[in-house]
């Protein structure tokens, strides 16, 4: 079984400021964004222009850290944000949703679309290929914090790894079935688990971003990209959530469904309908 390497959480301590890797997987992200962004704009075939890109970061750097930090309150932890609103504003103490950051993102591309009087899915097409690297970056910043890990797994299987920060849930778990597991806490004090981080690095980010990039790059039919965009994060979430741990206090929820696929269903559903709508559209 491999160890997590458990990493300082901080990069570099200036004094009483300090940069966390967290915060720096944020910053790689946009600035693949707008690597990527670049590159398609000087491919040619956008509306898009260099001085709208740059003016859209703002907007959604904004989407992205209001809408994933009020999701991760509203969707996973109101009662305890209820009872400590202070605490909503400790961004660095980690607690972001995607699938609020998503309807953060959403909420800018609509106002930046009213402001340059464009259609909606005339800014999400183009900005939809441009986000799964941003998503892969900060899974690894998950990976380092050692956060976010996943179930208990087979301990002899080659993936499996042990997080230290798990200790105290791999505990109940002992327990639990202390014939079964009692044996493997005592050799490392922690239990097998799947490095779910990295399963989500390599699907909801690299894989998305093939098949985004791969697809956006011939002409499509308005809307097509962003509902593929909507189908293939929605999947991919979804089957890596079966290797996630749950939240502790939501744990599964109806049909053994973690809360992130019951989030993820919506968009899988609107993804699917959406991509065969626009295409049929299309054709007419």
């Amino acid at each position: 079984m491999m160890i997590h390497p458990n990493f300082d959480p901080v990069l570099v301590h200036l004094g009483p400021l300090a940069i966390r890797w967290y915060a720096l997987s944020y910053i790689v992200g946009f600035c693949l964004f707008m690597w990527l962004g670049r590159r398609r704009i000087a491919a040619g075939n956008t509306i898009w222009t260099k001085d709208m890109l740059d003016d859209f970061l703002t907007w959604g750097v904004v989407g992205v850290i209001l809408g994933g930090r009020l999701g991760y309150v509203l969707f996973y932890q109101p009662g305890f944000y209820s009872s400590h609103p202070l605490e909503i504003l400790k961004v660095w103490q980690g607690g972001m949703s995607f699938h609020g950051g998503f309807l953060g993102v959403l909420a800018a591309m609509l106002l930046f679309a009213r402001k340059h009087k464009l259609s909606f899915f005339q800014i999400s097409d183009f900005v939809a290929p441009l986000v799964p690297l941003g998503l892969a970056s900060g899974r690894i910043g998950n990976f380092i914090n050692g956060e976010l890990w996943g179930r208990v797994t087979d301990p002899h299987a080659f993936w499996a790894m042990g997080f230290p920060h798990a200790q105290n849930e791999d505990l109940m778990i002992v327990a639990q079935d202390p014939q079964r597991w009692l044996p493997i806490w005592s050799q490392y004090q922690m239990l097998p688990r799947h490095p779910s981080q990295l399963y989500e690095f390599l699907l909801e980010g690299i894989a998305l971003f093939v098949v985004l990039w791969v697809f956006s790059k011939k002409t499509r039919p308005l809307g097509q990209v962003s509902s593929l965009f909507l189908l293939g994060y929605g999947t991919f979430r979804f089957i890596a959530e079966f290797a996630r741990e749950p939240d502790d206090f939501l744990g599964l929820l109806a049909m053994h469904l973690s809360m992130g696929q019951w989030l993820s269903l919506p968009m899988m559903i609107l993804g699917a309908i959406g991509f065969v709508y626009f295409g049929r559209q299309a054709k007419h």
